[in-house]
């Protein structure tokens, strides 16, 4: 920390506003390729970015490894003639909320203990499918954060991670089914039979081949599959700086009812031990439970300082940083409220429909609009109220806006996707299916 503060006096020097803000992190992967061990592998990484306010103008600048303090400040200097005019101050001191993001365990697991779950997790997939080809990976970190600014607000902490994840592949002739799941967490994940279940229930629910009626049908969306669909249009819509620029769909939309009135999702970065949660975010606001809808009302948006400023409001604590660049606003773990019915309620009441797991695509429509046209990878057909197969050559177009805007059903079972989601089921009444050759 001593080495940062002497970046601050040295920034300060110069401008009049500074930032500093420095992660290291260390991990070591054991990877699987075709159902065997391919490479354990270590690595470290670390960065110290500087940002300053000079002559109003944000300058800002980043290294790698140990920073040279003169030459830091320079390049920041540098590019503040032609930043952004800064229209906000870094925060003051201030108390953080306890957050657990750091298990010691974490960090003492032993490599051959990652490569046993790895090869644990493979041996139960392949015990129902021999044929299948998995790669998998075990993944286990630690790494810390400090930030301090010329306001005197400063603070640092330290954070583990440990992430498991397989994908598999079944080929026969020219058919070739992808299946897959993951698990991340903050604290060790020493039992791999739940994620290893849900693989192979996909295998099985995907044994059968059926076809679906193209045409206007119901489709259940799993929690991968509200991932995979619905994740990045509400990320850019709830996003401050698409509402600042006027882009956002849902721009002049603040207390109106726009979603179903079931739907209640809320960010929130003080979960214990979930990889995106931290005392702050990545500029040192404090960090919060936040409602982004409440009973399909729309009721805040995600900013950082820059954002906040711009829209007269004040930081969410949503400053995100991707890699060594400058913090934007962005979610930590979105979170979708469960519903009353059950997964298995909602297949018994379709003559016809369509269960989806995963989606190719959709991620490539208009976001700002909220249209997606998307290749299902892995889906199911319904049909007289029973899962009949799987779907191929199978796509489905829709609206975000329209689909969450009126649901039949809210699912009562919820799950963690991906590390940054937890959602139930999602139950649709319409959408426009398209099967390629009819």
């Amino acid at each position: 920390m001593e080495h940062l503060l002497e970046i601050l006096r040295s920034a300060q020097k110069v401008a009049e506003q500074a930032e500093v803000f420095s992660v290291s992190s260390q991990e070591i992967h054991a990877c699987f390729v075709a159902n065997k061990l391919k490479q354990v592998r270590s690595r470290e990484r670390s960065s110290t970015a500087l940002r300053i306010v000079r002559k109003g103008r944000i300058g800002f600048a980043v290294t790698s490894g140990a920073a040279d303090v003169e030459n830091l400040v320079d390049m920041a200097v540098e590019t503040a003639q032609f930043g952004f005019p800064a229209n906000f101050e870094f925060p003051c001191p201030t108390t953080y909320p306890k957050v657990d993001v750091y298990d010691s365990e974490t960090e003492e697991i032993a490599i051959d203990s990652m490569v046993d779950l790895g090869n644990q997790l493979i041996a139960m997939i392949r015990g129902n499918t021999s044929d299948i080809l998995c790669d998998a990976e075990v993944v286990k970190g630690v790494g810390s954060v400090h930030i301090a600014n010329s306001w005197g607000g400063e603070t640092s902490y330290d954070k583990s991670l440990f992430h498991v994840d397989v994908e598999g592949v079944v080929i026969r002739d020219t058919d070739m089914l992808s299946v897959g799941d993951s698990e991340s967490s903050c604290n060790p994940i020493l039992n791999v039979e739940i994620l290893a279940s849900r693989v192979i229930r996909q295998l099985e629910l995907a044994k059968a081949r059926a076809t679906v009626s193209p045409g206007s049908l119901p489709v259940i969306f799993t929690p991968r599959g509200v991932e995979s669909v619905f994740l990045v249009p509400l990320a850019v819509a709830f996003n401050g700086k698409m509402v600042s620029e006027g882009i956002s769909p849902l721009k002049d939309k603040l207390g109106k009812a726009v979603f179903d009135e079931r739907i209640c999702l809320w960010d929130d970065a003080t979960l214990p031990y979930q990889i995106a949660s931290g005392p702050c975010d990545d500029e040192g606001v404090p960090s919060q439970e936040l409602a982004l809808i409440s009973n399909g009302v729309v009721s805040n948006f995600l900013y950082d300082l820059k954002t906040a400023a711009l829209a007269n409001t004040r930081s969410t604590g949503s400053g995100r940083r991707i890699g060594n660049g400058l913090p934007r606003p962005g979610m930590s773990s979105l979170i979708i409220g469960e519903g009353d019915i059950s997964f298995q309620d909602m297949v018994e009441s379709m003559k016809e429909g369509l269960v989806v797991e995963q989606v190719m695509g959709a991620d490539q429509g208009n976001l700002l609009s909220g249209d997606f046209g998307a290749n299902v990878l892995l889906g199911y057909k319904v049909e007289n109220g029973e899962i009949v197969g799987r779907v191929k050559d199978t796509m489905i177009a829709g609206n975000t806006y329209q689909v969450l805007g009126r649901l039949l059903g809210i699912g009562r079972e919820a799950r963690w996707v991906g590390g940054t989601l937890r959602t139930p089921c999602l139950y649709c009444p319409s959408l426009s299916v398209v099967v390629k050759g009819l």
